[in-house]
């Protein structure tokens, strides 16, 4: 097409066009490298927990909820809301989402931690800024041959009346079941299904999911103290911030990506941060830093 276009041919739009493709398919093709974990290609549980601070957090952690929604949506996956209860006030205490489709938990593992939200609070009558967090924990729907061990003992299984708000929510039943793990003090949580005997079902398969992923987060954590590694493993780890006032800035503090379109981001626009991530966790060390425009 060069030669073409010395020539006086009009190619210019074509070659454009054929090297833009290119640059898609080097980049799925690299990501597409970076998703060889174990667990990579499978679907994907994540759970939101808004920190302290009331209907402030909670209204933070239902943003979050919309904003990952919208970005499984968007990518083509089937979204399903396992258990939302809903704030007293506004927003929620806690939402779980099952994301199912090749690769969704290789994705979507990037979210695991705290995101950290500044604003003017839409509840403070003083219009005042105010600082918010929420806990993501993104967890892979782990195959039937992976045995994970649990003994009905360790188990307080109680059932409840769903709250949710219909919709893309929950069904509003008498047949919600919460199970909390007694040595781990995890508690999960479904309300989704129309019956008692499903809603345990689905928790317990949560509930095996989140104990996979403590017990590889602990063997990964052993092999980096072993090997010396500088390697951030934390769940609780503040990983982003979402800054809407006295600017617009979202920040990823892991690789420094840092992206000015805030509501861009909130309506579920998370390639850039999941990207970048992946190419850092991919590279030498895991030490990569990446920067881009607002």
């Amino acid at each position: 097409m060069l030669d073409l276009a010395r020539e006086g041919e009009e190619v210019e739009a074509d070659l454009r066009r054929a090297l833009e493709e290119l640059g898609v398919e080097i980049e799925r093709t690299e990501i597409g490298m970076m998703l060889s974990g174990e667990n990579d290609a499978s679907s994907a549980i994540l759970t939101i927990h808004p920190g302290a601070g009331g209907t402030e957090s909670q209204d933070w952690a239902e943003m979050l909820y919309r904003m990952y929604y919208r970005w499984a949506e968007g990518k083509g996956y089937r979204v399903r809301t396992l258990e939302y209860q809903e704030g007293e006030e506004a927003g929620i205490k806690s939402a779980t989402l099952y994301v199912e489709g090749h690769n969704a938990y290789g994705y979507l593992r990037s979210e695991s931690g705290v995101h950290r939200l500044v604003r003017i609070s839409p509840f403070d009558a003083a219009a005042r800024r105010h600082t918010s967090f929420a806990s993501v924990y993104v967890s892979p729907d782990i195959d039937d041959r992976i045995e994970i061990t649990i003994d009905e003992k360790d188990l307080r299984i109680d059932t409840y009346r769903s709250s949710g708000a219909g919709g893309q929510h929950v069904n509003v039943t008498d047949s919600a079941v919460r199970i909390t793990h007694l040595p781990s003090g995890l508690v999960v949580s479904c309300q989704n299904e129309r019956s008692q005997h499903r809603n345990r079902e689905v928790a317990m398969k949560v509930l095996r999911s989140r104990l996979y992923e403590i017990a590889e987060r602990e063997r990964e954590e052993k092999r980096a103290a072993e090997e010396g590694a500088k390697k951030e493993i934390a769940w609780g780890s503040q990983i982003r911030s979402y800054v809407l006032q006295p600017y617009r800035l979202v920040k990823d503090h892991r690789t420094n990506i840092e992206i000015g379109n805030v509501d861009r981001v909130l309506d579920g626009d998370l390639d850039r941060f999941i990207r970048g991530y992946l190419l850092m966790r991919g590279s030498e060390g895991g030490s990569a830093t990446l920067t881009g425009p607002g």
